[in-house]
């Protein structure tokens, strides 16, 4: 087994405090990394929370990791030594469904192994990326281009990849108009995909603050969504809209912002069920949708397609003891636009 240094939820209530993981030992397809930066998302603190299910504490969350490689075991041959990477959402599949074998992981019949607060393949609960080092299949592991900067890296192998999938699948480009609904940690990175690929922008925000900051990623258009006004003059506008935010919304206003044929896919999840009413969807011939994290090889093409157009995510950097202060601030909507922890701070 490998120890490796970490911040740890004891219960759904206390701060994070100081503490160790175990990591499996490197087996024959395994690559050690040394984890340089985690970036913190709302889902961290959803699950240690308890709003998404039952969490098995001690438990250390994280699923936006980039480090370095430092061991690989006898049988991997897509990485080496001294390699930039990233691990993302997951660690594991079952790798035979059909979903799968087609590149699909994330949507794999079996359910994947989460990188935190799942069973991994040794019976134990896996542990993330607020900590020094982990342990994960070849396969999981994907090169960081050069072009991407180290510490701006790992908030696109979850913010990233869970808006340019969606993005992606409904074929956002040229000719589409495109809604982002929040301008957060997953927002400010849709608009920048969506501006990248061609389409035609606008952000539904609920004030005028992020204006500036929503033309600068590449918006075109900015609303205010705490303007009633908005919904009226934005009606049957959007060949697709995105929803980032993790809280709930009336569903029923934003559907009926679709042009024929639109589609809301919705990329955050609030504890909460949220209603929708089927006449609003009859309408326009409107679809309400959901989208998680891309597969591998969807998250390698993201992070080629960020080399390219020179995308990154909004950072701050944050020392690993003010990571309790950093949730707060995520809570507060706080943080523009994506927290990452300097994980030698660990060592302080």
């Amino acid at each position: 087994m490998i120890s490796a240094r970490a911040y740890t939820a004891i219960s759904a209530t206390d701060p994070l405090v100081p503490g160790v993981v175990e990591r499996r030992a490197v087996g024959p397809k395994d690559v050690l990394v040394e984890i340089a930066w985690a970036g913190i998302c709302h889902s961290d603190i959803h699950t240690v929370r308890g709003d998404w299910g039952p969490v098995t504490y001690p438990l250390t969350v994280g699923h936006e990791i980039a480090g370095t490689v430092v061991q690989v075991g006898a049988e991997v041959t897509g990485h080496a030594v001294g390699d930039r990477v990233g691990v993302g959402c997951m660690v594991d599949s079952c790798r035979e469904c059909a979903n799968c074998r087609s590149g699909r992981e994330q949507y794999c019949l079996r359910g994947f192994t989460d990188t935190f607060n799942a069973i991994d393949r040794d019976g134990r609960v896996t542990q993330g990326g607020y900590s020094t080092h982990i342990v994960v299949d070849e396969h999981f592991v994907l090169r960081l281009p050069d072009a991407i900067p180290f510490q701006k890296a790992a908030p696109l192998l979850c913010a990233g990849i869970t808006t340019y999938s969606p993005l992606r699948h409904w074929n956002a480009g040229p000719g589409k108009k495109v809604a982002v609904v929040g301008l957060g940690g997953l927002g400010h990175m849709a608009v920048k995909f969506a501006h990248a690929m061609g389409a035609e922008v606008t952000v539904l925000s609920q004030s005028p603050r992020k204006r500036e900051d929503a033309l600068r990623f590449g918006a075109d258009h900015y609303h205010a969504t705490g303007d009633p006004a908005t919904f009226e003059r934005l009606a049957n506008t959007f060949d697709l809209i995105v929803n980032t935010v993790s809280a709930p919304l009336d569903f029923d206003a934003y559907l009926k912002l679709l042009a024929l044929d639109g589609t809301i896919v919705n990329v955050g999840a609030p504890p909460e069920q949220v209603p929708v009413t089927l006449f609003t969807l009859f309408a326009n011939r409107r679809s309400f949708a959901g989208s998680t994290i891309g597969g591998i090889a969807e998250t390698r093409e993201m992070l080629d397609f960020c080399a390219e157009h020179g995308i990154t995510p909004e950072v701050e950097v944050i020392r690993a003891a003010d990571v309790n202060k950093a949730w707060q601030r995520v809570l507060d909507a706080d943080v523009r636009y994506r927290f990452v922890i300097d994980i030698a701070t660990l060592a302080d």
